[in-house]
């Protein structure tokens, strides 16, 4: 999507509103380095013979820092998250929500609604309420961050399934990926490689072996991009994400014979409908199974193995999945990109390599241990230390989708009905221009490696993933939509706002606390007197009026800045 310049480092094209030009202009230079971890200056040693001090007690996280890290780890900080982070600290916090029973799934909600009748087949219905519900109510919200995370990684799109029973395709999708997200990453290419919605978004599904009759080949699609965008990328890696050079010049990590050859991997593969039909939908929830006579028995050659001859499917499958994990890139290619979507854009090349090496190595000998990724990811040095404001280089955007389960789960966002009718939120001029699932192609809603033209980001050589989204008619859209969403609600999800009726005839109070749960306290002293101005020149001393505030601060808060970029 292009992008003008106006809209990348400001201008004077804003509209009318202060909360749209202060979106208009983000400051794109906050997307540099995550930033060092402060070193702790040298401790003398006591005198001879005496004995030493006890340590001083170890100081939990204030809120601020709190709520700063739950941006990165959740789906949204709330007051009582807050406090639990403070209580716990941040690697035992992480310990619970990664031992946390999951909530129960996409599958069952839309069976519980009665959508897996034939009158449903052919349709999406309920595939966007199982979806957000999950990302603004369940309470595992590490592991819904995680399963988000990790569906922009390995991509499918509800507008891309086909076979019918869209809405059950989404969802066993996700919960797939959702059972994986603290498990390990080898497991998860398996159970993705197998599963329906991939089959169907990737067109393997059905792809058959040579035939000289016809000329037909197998499918190639899921061989190209389960390389190039689910595990090792298109060059060859130092542990550190940075490209590995041979003779001045970056080397490619396969080439056509390569997708050929592992193309024959994937042939042969279909539904499982277990001796039944597809009248219900339960065989999209099933992993995808071998049919012999239409699988390639020949060799297969790539990436420098072969599969011999007469191998069978599921055992050909094992040997190629093993091959494309064991290649030294997947551990610095997947964790940039799982730090990317949690923490910063641009992570420093310590940070890849301090989490590409627990990926190959979680301390027990294992490779690809979700769980301990995350936790390398989230208690880094770098995404712990406590950033500057004003210093320009840190940062990320935080994604439309983020900002409304921001909002969503710091107000106890509810469905009196549980219908969750969201909705797809994917236009860009009225409402958020991203949706859950709906990414426009397999490389997700923006490119890893987005440059914003004619940015300083760009001139710097960094990258803003999330810009990608952004332009005047998203920024608008934005703002009007959370202005709707905020004071009236979405379908029947509406906000909880009783905790602000309190504060909501002081300004000052009211910002203070919206900027501590949605800003973690970074709003400007300079942004916080601007939103004053506007809060206290409205009138106040009835609920009304409080209700009146309260949706202004709301709406005002989540347009700048300093809540739109993630630090």
């Amino acid at each position: 999507m292009a992008h003008s310049d106006s809209t990348i480092a400001g201008s004077d094209h804003a509209v009318s509103t202060a909360p749209a030009a202060a979106a208009t202009a983000l400051p794109l230079a906050l997307l540099s380095a995550c930033g060092g971890g402060a070193t702790s200056p040298p401790v003398s040693a006591p005198p001879s013979g005496s004995t030493p001090p006890p340590p001083p007690p170890v100081a939990g996280p204030t809120a601020a820092e709190a709520s700063r890290f739950l941006s990165q780890a959740s789906m949204g900080a709330t007051r009582e998250q807050i406090a639990r982070v403070q209580s716990l600290g941040y690697a035992a916090w992480l310990d619970e929500q990664i031992a946390h029973p999951a909530s129960p799934t996409r599958w069952d909600y839309l069976v519980a609604r009665g959508l897996n009748g034939p009158a449903n087949k052919n349709g999406e219905a309920g595939a966007d309420a199982a979806i957000w519900r999950k990302l603004l109510s369940s309470p595992d919200t590490l592991r819904q961050r995680i399963t988000f995370a990790l569906s922009e990684i390995l991509v499918t799109s509800i507008s891309g399934l086909s076979g019918g029973w869209k809405a059950f395709t989404a969802a066993a999708f996700l919960d797939l990926m959702e059972a994986e997200a603290f498990g390990n990453y080898r497991r998860l290419l398996d159970k993705v490689s197998t599963s329906a919605a991939m089959g169907e978004y990737l067109t393997y599904r059905g792809s058959v072996k040579f035939r000289a009759s016809t000329g037909a080949l197998p499918d190639e699609n899921y061989a190209r991009e389960l390389m190039q965008l689910f595990t090792i990328g298109l060059v060859t890696l130092n542990l550190d994400g940075t490209p590995k050079l041979v003779g001045g010049q970056q080397e490619e990590t396969y080439g056509l014979d390569d997708i050929a050859g592992l193309a024959r991997v994937f042939t042969g593969w279909n539904y499982d409908l277990a001796g039944a039909n597809t009248d219900t939908p339960d065989y999209k929830r099933r992993p995808m199974t071998v049919n012999a006579s239409a699988h390639e028995t020949g060799t297969k050659i790539f990436l420098g193995k072969t599969i011999a001859a007469g191998t069978s499917g599921e055992e050909s499958l094992k040997q190629a999945l093993d091959t494309i994990f064991g290649h030294a890139n997947v551990a610095p290619f997947v964790s940039r990109q799982l730090i990317m979507r949690l923490v910063c854009s641009n992570p420093s090349p310590a940070y890849v390599t301090r989490v590409a090496t627990v990926f190959n190595n979680d301390g027990a000998g294992v490779k690809g241990n979700l769980a301990a990724v995350v936790k390398a990811i989230l208690l880094d040095s770098e995404a712990r230390s406590s950033p500057l404001v004003s210093d320009l280089r840190f940062g990320k955007q935080r994604e439309p989708i983020l900002r409304l389960a921001a909002w969503a789960r710091a107000f106890k966002a509810g469905s009196a009905s549980d219908a969750w009718a969201i909705g797809n939120t994917s236009d860009p001029a009225t409402r958020l221009g991203q949706s859950p699932l709906r990414a426009a192609s397999v490389f997700n809603f923006f490119r890893p490696g987005y440059m914003p033209p004619n940015s300083a980001v760009a001139s710097a050589g960094m990258v803003a993933p999330e810009f990608q989204l952004t332009n005047e008619s998203s920024v608008v859209g934005y703002i009007n939509f959370m202005q709707g969403v905020v004071s009236r609600g979405v379908g029947d999800v509406k906000g909880d706002y009783a905790s602000l009726l309190p504060l909501a005839d002081s300004a000052q109070q009211l910002l203070d606390e919206l900027n501590l749960v949605l800003a973690a306290g970074q709003l400007s002293t300079t942004t916080v007197s601007l939103l004053k101005g506007a809060i206290d020149g409205m009138p106040a001393g009835t609920d009304a009026a409080r209700s009146n505030r309260i949706h202004a601060a709301l709406t005002l808060v989540m347009a700048a800045p300093e809540f739109i970029i993630q630090k």
